[in-house]
């Protein structure tokens, strides 16, 4: 259900994914990724359906063809992504809402690599939070929990307390089964694929007041 203006919510930290919730990398990902399909024979459509907010290690290890190192494979397409300079922009309501929250009370958790996470948001002037959870720090990616887990604890915060922020259905799942409540952001799937989730369009109308266990305020 699209979340109603005027809604309030109880929050005392913010999770955020960051592809598809922060920043709009959908150009450049596509692009490496169809460029990587046709090199290999893989079919690219079978491929992006899936990818969308998951490890790229996880990703090319389930889609390389025999005698393609997946290790080497997503070496190459990280450091393709750090560097590329252009093609990205924040999410509407992304830089506003950042720049207002509490270092203490919000932390990114992405499937992304450190550089690329640091890069990305550099190029899309959102602020680098100081809890960053990347795809270094987890064992499993999203859909498993792990990387909201330890955000959350690294804020020390519990789990339950906390909003995740997230768009990809594996980054949805990932913060249901970590036990915090999830706002959904209709940037990947429409909302005509939210019938499970409380959704907003994007962060343009989403404000947080820190006092006391802090709230979230969803103006529409």
């Amino acid at each position: 259900m699209r979340i109603p203006a005027g809604t309030t919510m109880a929050a005392e930290a913010l999770l955020f994914d960051m592809d598809g919730t922060l920043v709009d990398s959908t150009a450049v990902i596509t692009d490496l990724w169809r460029r990587w399909c046709d090199r290999h024979g893989v079919d690219a459509e079978a491929l992006l359906r899936v990818s969308h907010g998951r490890r790229t290690i996880e990703t090319v290890r389930r889609f390389a063809p025999p005698g393609v190192d997946p290790e080497v494979e997503a070496a190459a397409l990280t450091d393709a992504a750090a560097t590329a300079c252009d093609g990205f922009t924040a999410i509407p309501g992304a830089v506003d809402l950042l720049r207002s929250l509490p270092s203490s009370r919000w932390a990114i958790v992405t499937s992304a690599d450190r550089a690329i996470a640091r890069s990305w948001l550099t190029l899309t002037g959102l602020p680098i939070p100081e809890v960053l959870v990347t795809a270094e720090d987890v064992v499993a990616g999203k859909p498993d929990p792990d990387g909201y887990l330890q955000a959350a604890r690294r804020l020390g915060c519990a789990p339950g307390r906390s909003v995740v922020f997230e768009d990809a259905p594996a980054g949805l799942a990932a913060g249901r089964a970590s036990g915090a409540r999830v706002v959904a952001l209709a940037t990947t799937l429409g909302p005509e694929d939210m019938h499970d989730h409380d959704w907003v369009p994007d962060l343009s109308g989403v404000t947080y007041t820190p006092e006391m266990s802090g709230q979230l305020a969803f103006s529409g």
